[in-house]
């Protein structure tokens, strides 16, 4: 049974915490995620006249919320272009590249042949998935999963044989090897 909206300020108190906790979860920066909190706000604000009576006004919110986040990142993906020389694999050089590649090819040939030629393609050679789908005869999106597949598989290896530490954005700040745990290195 639908129920009458409540007021916005009965809403915001019942809330306001969740749709802070969701924000703060999905961007990072968190005076941005309290800027997007107050755009939900007013959102929420403009749309109740034409709300109503409402089965799940915490969905409705939600939605809000989710939209107000994919807009965010979508503008500051218009101002903000990346240029490849901002990339740091660009700053590698032909030595560096070669380590790198070494340290990895032992674990991406424990895999099973296919798909260690499959990551070996993408991943160290630069092939893009597309042009290699192509080339293969499959669909892009069946490439895709297989590379996934592959890289969730590779991972799995390098945590069988260390310990890695993450930051907060998930990239490895530190590692530490297990002892006498690791196959392919």
């Amino acid at each position: 049974m639908a129920q009458t909206t409540p007021g916005l300020e009965s809403i915001w108190s019942e809330y306001r915490a969740s749709l802070l906790a969701f924000l703060r979860s999905k961007v990072s920066n968190q005076d941005d995620a309290d800027d997007l909190l107050q755009e939900i706000l007013l959102k929420a604000h403009e749309g109740m006249s034409g709300l109503g009576k409402v089965e799940s006004l915490k969905a409705w919110l939600f939605q809000i919320a989710s939209n107000t986040i994919t807009d965010y990142y979508r503008s500051k993906g218009r101002h903000k272009p990346i240029h490849p020389d901002d990339l740091w694999y660009n700053e590698l050089d032909q030595d560096d590249q070669h380590v790198l590649e070494n340290c990895i090819a032992p674990f991406i040939n424990a895999l099973p042949a296919e798909m260690g030629e499959l990551l070996h393609k993408i991943d160290l050679q630069g092939v893009s998935q597309k042009s290699h789908a192509a080339e293969l005869g499959v669909s892009y999106s069946t490439l895709k999963s297989q590379v996934q597949a592959g890289r969730r598989q590779l991972r799995k290896l390098f945590e069988d044989c260390c310990n890695f530490s993450l930051d907060s954005k998930g990239n490895i700040v530190g590692y530490e090897r297990k002892k006498d745990n690791c196959g392919p290195c």
